[in-house]
């Protein structure tokens, strides 16, 4: 496709960000190493209460490494991470980065047949998990390649007397006491921790060659595949965040961590931010709306990276407006589509800045993202970050589209992956003369700002009409009932497919099928209105909050088959 000439979104840069950045060539662990020595006593997290400098959060890091080390863990191997967000999983992503290992971030959520898959895949040496997620571990561990299973609870780092009260708390909320059977392959985090040395390991690392992490994507399209991240990516896209976010108080900032660190997401404009900047990360467990709330108030929480779903749940809160969310400044918001109406109702709630941006886990995960403090078109996705190409390619042609056009996004740039785990054939399906293919239907207007339509895989062909579920959704956000909305295609005798809507009602409120259909013919072309509506309590999610649409998609397809053996 040759080099893009012309890129006019740089046109919309302010001064203070630049279109090129030199980027450090270190690996990213590099951070922490060097904040520990010249900030140690900053506070880099606080979690339930309990905080920990840079210079604390160092030491365990170390001590981790040195305990990987001592369980036969060498350079390049991977070591599995499946917790929540808590002090552990900062200090093991680092101290096996500080080993010389490659991190396999696991979901806590997953169940065995998940974990089963991503352990063989990657061929994980040691996990280290909590230990409510013990017994589905021990399950899977003679099918994998796991030799050291390292167990480790919330209490653990929990100040006095919460790490007392905890297990009670634990035992009501999921209706068991986790019982860990320690031996010579199961280690308790804690013993091990405290039986380690603080020494650093000498490591040479190609930052530009060497894994950091082995990112697993959702597999909503079939078998999960392993993103391969080097350090330079992650490296390079953390740097690209900070510049982007010219205007804050660098090394000041606190950071809410709701988003999960097993996510890239989270991971990346949570926690890797927090070390690179040298700002405070606030660490929650879990995302829920109350607690969110309180700790913004309380921890005076000034950038809060989230999903849409996160600031529908806050704005819909019906105690909202009792507590004090004016510290908070700037809001980042990916994973899915942002609706208008939610961005302008939290920045009146907060009068902070929610800009959305887009990213995939295979660029680590930022390509684009609409400015803070300057011009943000409706709907966009905003603009390429610094050193990041990106292309609009014509579905019809296979060529560059013009302004305007349809096409699936391509993208260049250093947080780019190396390509996916042992499958060499899926990466170069998935590369084009060097550029990656998103998946992502968009394009770019005469200004250079970036709208996504939909995901090419999610879009509906309905008698021969090409229908994108984002643009419907956006209209029903519009409607004052509703507080979420996904649509999705179903099969149709006679169109091919047909648009059906599921819809969350705001508590309280009431509206009927017929309401709906009114309006959205005076807000869509006849061909897109839905003919199908589903009132639900709530939509299947990520832990990210990202709508599960293809759950929808197999549920329907279910049901179609099902009616289809029954008329046979």
């Amino acid at each position: 496709m040759g080099e893009i000439v012309q890129k006019p979104w740089l046109a919309h840069y302010p001064e203070e960000i630049p279109t090129h950045i030199d980027y450090d060539e270190k690996p990213l662990q590099e951070y922490l190493k060097e904040a520990a020595k010249e900030d140690p006593d900053k506070i880099l997290l606080h979690f339930m209460g309990k905080e920990m400098s840079f210079r604390e959060v160092y030491d365990a890091a170390l001590r981790f490494a040195n305990s990987l080390r001592s369980l036969g863990v060498e350079k390049g191997d991977r070591v599995a991470i499946m917790l929540p967000n808590t002090p552990q999983s900062v200090f093991c992503y680092y101290g096996a980065l500080l080993a010389g290992a490659t991190v396999v971030q696991t979901n806590p959520l997953y169940v065995e047949r998940e974990l089963e898959h991503q352990m063989v895949d990657s061929g994980a040496k040691v996990m280290v998990c909590i230990d409510l997620v013990y017994g589905r571990v021990m399950n899977v561990i003679n099918k994998t390649q796991l030799e050291h299973v390292i167990v480790t609870g919330v209490k653990d780092f929990l100040p006095f007397p919460k790490n007392l009260i905890y297990p009670f708390i634990q035992k009501r909320n999921y209706g068991f006491k986790p019982e860990v059977e320690y031996n010579d392959s199961t280690h308790s985090l804690v013993k091990l921790l405290k039986g380690s040395k603080v020494e650093e390991i000498p490591l040479e690392i190609d930052v530009k060659e060497e894994l950091a992490l082995l990112q697993y994507t959702g597999g909503t399209t079939g078998v999960a595949k392993g993103v391969m991240l080097t350090h330079h990516n992650l490296v390079a896209n953390t740097t690209q965040c900070k510049e982007w976010m010219y205007n804050t108080d660098h090394g000041n900032e606190v950071i809410l961590c709701a988003l999960p660190f097993f996510h890239v997401y989270g991971m990346t404009v949570g926690m890797n931010y927090a070390v690179m900047d040298r700002s405070k990360m606030v660490i929650l467990p879990r995302f829920d709306t109350k607690q969110v709330l309180k700790t913004i108030e309380q921890q005076q929480a000034t950038i809060f990276p989230g999903a849409p779903t996160m600031y529908i749940g806050l704005i819909n809160d019906p105690n909202v407006k009792k507590y004090d969310l004016s510290s908070i400044e700037v809001c980042i918001s990916g994973s899915a589509p942002l609706p208008v109406e939610v961005q302008q109702r939290f920045e009146s709630l907060t009068g902070g800045k929610l800009s959305e941006g887009f990213g995939l886990t295979e660029a680590s995960p930022v390509t684009h993202f609409n400015l803070m403090w300057g011009e943000r078109p409706t709907g966009s996705i905003g603009i390429p970050w610094p050193d990041t190409d990106v292309a609009i390619i014509s579905a019809e042609t296979g060529e560059r589209a013009e302004p305007g056009e349809i096409g699936e996004l391509a993208i260049k740039g250093p947080q780019v992956m190396k390509g996916y785990w042992n499958r060499p054939e899926e990466t170069e399906a998935t590369f084009h003369d060097d550029w990656l293919l998103t998946g992502d239907m968009g394009y770019m207007n005469e200004e250079g700002f970036f709208y996504i339509v939909d995901r090419k895989k999610d879009m509906i062909i309905a008698g021969g009409f090409n229908i994108y579920p984002r643009e419907i959704e956006e209209v029903l956000y519009e409607h004052e009932a509703v507080q979420e909305a996904v649509a999705i295609g179903v099969p149709d005798p006679y169109r091919g497919e047909t648009v059906k809507v599921f819809i969350v009602l705001k508590d309280g409120a009431e509206a009927t099928e017929k309401e709906f259909n009114e309006f959205s013919r005076k807000h869509l072309s006849a061909y897109k209105v839905p003919r199908l509506y589903e009132f639900r309590d709530e939509l299947p999610k990520t832990m990210v909050g990202k709508v599960l649409r293809r759950a929808l998609v197999d549920e329907e397809k279910k049901k179609s088959e099902s009616i289809t053996k029954q008329s046979s």
